[in-house]
């Protein structure tokens, strides 16, 4: 499985693995993950690789990947623009993404970025009392939480808020090893804040969200994963025209590569 890496349109250094040959399937990953810290990617791209060409990147500011100053959320449309055109060389893309990963991809196709399809799986919405909103001053708060040299706030504000933990629960997570890589990459959280806009506001989704994305889109959630990821899932399936809602073996935000494997390439053969 080779490595290596792309630039950006900013100049941005965005480290990518590729396994097999054939379309691009790419992978986004959600809040805080990186290729180090997701172990579902590289198994699934094995188990792809005998038709596809699997590509799992790092996002600006994570694992190997640069980052540049000032951040906005068109970086990443032109970091996912360059890894389909250069690594996987311009051929109809599909695109998964994880979580907010997936909200990623539907302003990437939005915005104009070559995609062939979409898949998701339990993309961000919060359209009712499923969930609680996140705050309208969340990345404001993020950005100065980092700014003051606070990024474990950051981490906490983004498990609270967004991940919905008990306070409690997050303050005894502080002293743990792991902390310090979330604090690490603690201002990509705010980049996540971003690509999920108001899709977290707890009102229905803007009719022009995603007008523009006229591709095929799958959106997945697990079986047995929390209530409000499946009803965040039902909400951009419900949004989007041409989206097929499929629900599939999984609990606690994520599936296992068999099942994630065999959705996405089902998918691909009928779209």
């Amino acid at each position: 499985m080779p490595e290596g890496t792309v630039t950006s349109a900013d100049g941005t250094t965005i480290a990518f693995t590729a396994w097999g040959d054939g379309d691009p399937i790419v992978i986004v990953d959600g809040a805080t993950a990186s290729r180090a810290t997701t172990p579902e990617n590289a198994p699934t791209a094995a188990l792809l690789a005998d038709e596809f060409l699997v590509i799992d990147y790092d996002r600006r500011g994570r694992g190997e990947s640069g980052d540049t100053a000032p951040y906005a959320v068109e970086r990443e449309f032109e970091d996912l623009a360059a890894i389909i055109e250069h690594v996987g060389h311009g051929r109809p893309a599909t695109v998964f993404g994880w979580s907010s990963g997936g909200n990623l991809a539907l302003n990437a196709a939005q915005a104009g970025v070559p995609i062939a399809r979409i898949a998701l799986f339990e993309p961000n919405a919060a359209v009712d009392d499923a969930r609680p909103p996140l705050p309208e001053d969340y990345v404001e708060r993020l950005d100065a939480a980092v700014a003051d040299g606070r990024p474990g706030d950051a981490v906490a504000l983004f498990m609270t808020a967004a991940v919905m933990m008990p306070p409690e629960m997050v303050d005894g997570m502080r002293g743990q090893d792991w902390w310090q890589g979330l604090e690490a990459i603690a201002p990509t959280i705010a980049y996540d804040g971003r690509q999920v806009g108001d899709a977290l506001s707890g009102k229905p989704l803007r009719a022009e969200l995603w007008d523009g994305v006229d591709v095929p889109v799958l959106v997945m959630h697990g079986i047995d994963t929390w209530p409000a990821m499946v009803a965040g899932a039902r909400a951009v399936a419900a949004h989007l025209p041409a989206a097929t809602l499929q629900p599939v073996p999984g609990q606690e935000h994520s599936t296992t590569p068999d099942v994630l494997a065999a959705a996405l390439r089902a998918f691909i053969k009928e779209n």
